[in-house]
């Protein structure tokens, strides 16, 4: 009776594997793999998307699409200009008298504060209006009302702590936080700076404005190959910066590489060779390279291109090294037959081994 389930049993374990056997022998897969893909052309998957297989030579390289600024931020350009430091509530003004020391008490040593209604006390004259004027303008209505009391009345006249006009920046900069806007105008490029700059895994191609409630999408570089700039764009009070992590700019390998890692596009770009290069090439024990797939979605036209190029031929090194990537780009290259046999294998190795621990009872 214990021999008869003792072979029930084994027989039930060899019947198991044979069967996976079979279907590993029908499939020959184990994990990820391209399937089967017409060689060339439109077709639609099972999942209801629509693809389009492209094998990648001379005549099928996509052209370089130069991304270009939107209308908006032609518009923000043009209505940048440079303004006059006009003296805002909270500021901090230095006044000095020429000829007069002492009409300055110790107790002002630190400086005139610009009160909430946007005045200055000062001794003789009283409350001065500074709010929205320039320090020039400022100083020409002091000098004006101190010449009722001084027969030479000659201010000088300086802001020495910038307190009302502020900036915001946060995200991949080395040092966010609250800026204040000085005399000097503060460009796009200047306010990063002030922050520390952009950090290692910052992308300055992905900066968004926000100013009154609404975001403009800067891309330093993008302006720069339209002949701009991000110096032309001024800080406003009020405005806040936020740069974008190069994740969101970024081609993701997978499949037979040396390495799977996601591999970043920095600002001078990404070809297809220096993503194998950064990748550490195909697996030679492994890759199936006589077909390496870019996957490129285009959610405008609701179509996902496939394009595809045999690395076998050292020729098509230099077709790769002309493929602009682009972001969110996946690079997929299967393995070979014999590697996905092996794999199936292996993993029916634990069950014959079963078998096996079980026939010796």
């Amino acid at each position: 009776m214990r021999q008869s389930l003792k072979l029930s049993s084994v027989s039930s374990l060899l019947l198991i594997t044979l069967w996976s056997a079979g279907c590993a022998t029908t499939t020959i897969n184990s994990g990820l793999q391209a399937g089967d893909l017409p060689p060339v052309g439109d077709f639609t998957a099972e999942n209801g998307l629509q693809f389009n297989i492209q094998p990648l030579s001379l005549a099928t390289l996509p052209n370089y699409q130069v991304t270009r600024p939107s209308n908006d931020i032609y518009q923000l350009i043009a209505n940048s200009k440079k303004s006059v430091y006009r003296i805002s509530q909270g500021d901090i003004l230095s006044i000095n008298l020429i000829g007069y020391p002492d009409m300055t008490p110790a107790a002002t040593a630190s400086g005139y504060p610009v009160d909430q209604e946007g005045f200055v006390q000062f001794p003789l004259v009283g409350r001065v209006k500074a709010l929205n004027l320039s320090v020039p303008q400022f100083t020409a209505s002091l000098k004006s009302k101190l010449q009722r009391y001084l027969k030479y009345s000659d201010p000088q006249v300086k802001i020495i702590n910038y307190r009302g006009n502020k900036f915001f920046i946060d995200g991949e900069v080395r040092q966010p936080g609250e800026f204040a806007i000085e005399d000097a105008p503060v460009s796009l490029y200047s306010a990063i700076s002030k922050a520390g700059g952009a950090t290692e895994t910052g992308d300055s191609n992905s900066i968004v404005l926000n100013r009154n409630g609404r975001n403009y999408n800067i891309g330093l570089q993008d302006l720069r190959q339209v002949g701009a700039s991000g110096n032309q764009i001024y800080i406003q009070d009020g405005d806040s910066i936020h740069v974008n992590s190069q994740s969101r700019n970024t081609v993701y390998v997978l499949g037979e590489f040396g390495q799977i890692k996601p591999v970043p596009i920095l600002e001078q770009g990404l070809t297809l060779a220096q993503v194998l290069g950064e990748s550490q090439g195909l697996n030679s024990f492994t890759a199936n390279a006589a077909k390496v797939y870019v996957v490129r979605d285009n959610l405008e036209s609701r179509r996902t291109n496939i394009y595809y190029v045999d690395m076998q031929t050292i020729t098509n090194l230099a077709l790769a090294n002309r493929f602009e990537m682009q972001p969110n780009d996946i690079l997929y290259v299967d393995p070979t037959g014999l590697t996905r046999w092996n794999r199936v294998i292996n993993s029916l190795l634990p069950s014959t081994s079963a078998i096996r621990s079980l026939s010796g009872l």
